[in-house]
């Protein structure tokens, strides 16, 4: 949004934003904790001076209801983009609800072809801007982190960068691990209640299993490149995504992952990427055994190709000169950008 000469301020309900808004979180209500009500005068106070508000999935998926409403009620007739990474029916306890509000004055993007059909079938238009990525991203450190999670030289280890929550496949990554004899290592932690049947499938895995991050090296916004580079195997077996970055990102790190079927997979498999299924266990032997370099090197120049934060902008900038919203031909030119 800066390249493109807009001024930017952040607006969120906890951790770091320019305007932290109580109600407007979804982490309470994933933590099973009592709903905060949104304070609906800090947040027009947040969005008064603003000729343009983005949505980052509040009124897509309906983690936090009365936050969404409130957000959709304060933007009535303003101009705004709504930003949808999943949607209602792609998670099974949200089948019934109904699907993101909608106003003229708004945009809707969505992540997926999948996802902008389905909202045409509700009569919401929408244009599809994937998730884009560092074409080069940071190399990581591999014995470093290898040693900081004790695994010994030559042992296999399968690094699986996601939360743990069911649909991720947390069951079939182990058992993954558990073929090929290798470490099992889980980066993230357990959300929506997967908390009790996570420690018991991990207190009964036939491998040795690691759980969260290494101090100093990998948190919850930094050092994944750590988990990659320490990684022989990323595992990804979910069967629901809205997108499934982790793929994309073990690609770029030109690391083999173990991908799951789930449907935006078979979009993303259009672009060119070629993972194995992991569900089937003589794709992953066959990648394990360093067979595959050069299809390593085609998914990495394929993420570069489609999905590079280098081609974001001029993506962007169609998107919000349809809603109006006046872009300096370019900065410097003395035309007063956006906010």
């Amino acid at each position: 949004m800066r390249s493109l000469g807009c001024r930017v301020s952040t607006v969120a309900g906890e951790g770091e934003a320019d305007h932290l808004v109580p109600g407007l979180a979804a982490a309470p209500h994933l933590r099973g904790g009592p709903a905060v009500p949104v304070d609906e005068a800090h947040l027009h106070r947040a969005i008064s001076g603003a000729d343009l508000v983005v949505v980052e999935n509040l009124c897509s998926l309906p983690l936090n209801p009365s936050a969404g409403a409130a957000v959709a009620k304060a933007l009535r007739g303003r101009p705004a983009v709504l930003h949808h990474h999943d949607l209602p029916w792609q998670r099974p306890q949200f089948a019934g609800s109904p699907p993101p509000p909608d106003d003229p004055a708004w945009r809707h993007v969505t992540i997926t072809d999948q996802a902008r059909s389905e909202l045409a079938v509700r009569g919401l238009r929408a244009v599809t801007v994937r998730n884009c990525f560092d074409p080069f991203p940071p190399v990581g450190e591999r014995e470093v982190t290898r040693r900081a999670l004790g695994v010994a030289e030559g042992e296999l280890l399968f690094m699986q960068p996601t939360r743990a929550i069911r649909r991720k496949g947390i069951a079939r990554a182990v058992a993954l691990a558990e073929a090929f004899g290798a470490t099992y290592w889980l980066v993230g932690d357990p959300e929506e209640g997967y908390g009790e049947e996570l420690t018991a499938l991990l207190a009964n895995a036939r491998t040795r299993v690691v759980r969260g991050r290494p101090e100093g090296l990998v948190t919850t916004t930094t050092g994944i490149e750590n988990a990659y580079a320490a990684a022989d195997l990323v595992l990804f077996p979910s069967t629901q995504e809205g997108f499934g970055n982790p793929p994309v990102e073990a690609s770029l790190h030109l690391r083999p992952v173990a991908v799951g079927p789930y449907p935006a997979r078979a979009e993303l498999e259009a672009l060119g990427f070629r993972w194995p299924d992991a569900y089937n266990l003589a794709e992953v032997g066959a990648w394990l055994a360093g067979g595959h370099s050069h299809d390593l090197e085609l998914n990495a120049a394929t993420a570069r190709r489609h999905l590079s934060t280098d081609d974001l902008p001029l993506r962007l900038g169609a998107v919000l000169r349809d809603t109006g919203l006046r872009l300096p031909p370019r900065p410097g030119t003395g035309v007063s950008p956006g906010r």
